[in-house]
């Protein structure tokens, strides 16, 4: 069996006084985070910034200590079985304008409620509501 790492983030800002989350969608048709496998040399957080850049425009982040989720998941490939592992990080921004890659084919700033409308991995729904649980028990600057 093949083995995947990968590192990504929950990327949000404060707009009136709420949180609002990054949610991209992909070519499959899905919602989730920014997120790319780690390449060699490259450390988890060095992924994350890259993967963000490349995938959202988004150049300027700043990544919230204590906060750190690991998934795993298995997929298909070409017949082969691949077992993944992502570790989320929790990133705070301030742009709000995006420029998407071309692997995505849109993508929403929400608040947690609307994200679960668009959400359907059980994984990413348990990464976003660690994170604004996170968010709300740490006291995140909502303005």
């Amino acid at each position: 069996m093949l083995r995947e790492h990968s590192a990504g983030a929950v990327i949000y800002r404060v707009e009136g006084g709420d949180f609002k989350f990054l949610i991209l969608k992909y070519g499959l048709g899905h919602w989730d985070f920014p997120k790319g496998n780690v390449e060699k040399g490259e450390s988890e957080l060095e992924t994350v910034k890259r993967e963000v850049l490349e995938e959202t425009g988004i150049d300027k982040i700043e990544i919230i200590d204590g906060f750190k989720e690991r998934v795993g998941y298995y997929y298909r490939m070409k017949g082969n079985l691949i077992y993944k592992t992502v570790n989320y990080y929790l990133a705070r921004t301030d742009q709000k304008e995006v420029k998407l890659s071309y692997e995505h084919e849109d993508y929403a700033w929400v608040t947690v409620d609307e994200a679960l409308k668009y959400i359907k991995h059980k994984n990413s729904i348990d990464v976003l509501n660690k994170a604004y649980q996170y968010l709300k028990n740490k006291g995140g600057e909502t303005g």
